[in-house]
This record gives structure tokens, sequence and C-alpha cells, in this order.
């Protein structure tokens, strides 16, 4: 499996290639996707793609940790985290990939 990033460049490029639309349109394009969804999660949303998965906003309360090394406790204050669940379509086409079927 190859360690490759897709970056948004790559993205661009992407929808410029298959889409059509010139390398500005497909920059903007791609950027105001990427900005909804970021405002949707910011907001508490959730967002979701079909076919692909959920992006999800869960809210962690306080709780205690531990320093690896010193042994020492030391709280770790409420924060809120983003998940991604994958949809079982896209469980399946990862895992016929490893298959190769």
């Amino acid at each position: 499996m190859g360690n490759r990033t897709i970056t948004r460049a790559d993205l661009c490029e992407a929808v410029y290639q298959k889409v059509g639309l010139s390398r500005t349109e497909s920059s903007e394009l791609v950027e105001r996707v990427l900005s909804e969804i970021s405002d949707c999660l910011v907001t508490g949303e959730s967002v979701k793609l079909s076919s692909f998965g959920s992006f999800v906003v869960r809210s962690k309360g306080e709780r205690i940790g531990r320093n690896p090394k010193t042994g020492e406790e030391v709280p770790i204050s409420p924060r809120r985290v983003m998940v991604f669940k994958p949809s079982n379509v896209l469980k399946q086409r990862i895992n016929d990939a490893l298959t190769g079927s």
C-alpha cells in the first residue's frame, strides 16, 4: 500500500480532469465544499455523505489523565472532537481493494 497523502491541490486537479471545470473553478468548488463541511462541524452539526461516511462532533467531559513519564495525575479539560465513521459501502470498497476483488 502506498503512503501517498491526497492534498487539496490533488482534489482540485481531479475535479479539473474529471468534471471539466477550469482549474480556478475547480479550486473554488473544492474550497466551498470543504468550507461548508467545516462550518457545519464547527456549529456542532453532523455531516453525512452518502456512500462515504459521517463526520460527527462529540463532546468529551473533563477527566483525569496521567503523565506517562512521571505518573503525575493531570486534569484534561472538556473538549469537542470530530470523528469519522465510514459507511458500509466505503468499508466494503476498502476491503475489496485489499483482497483484489
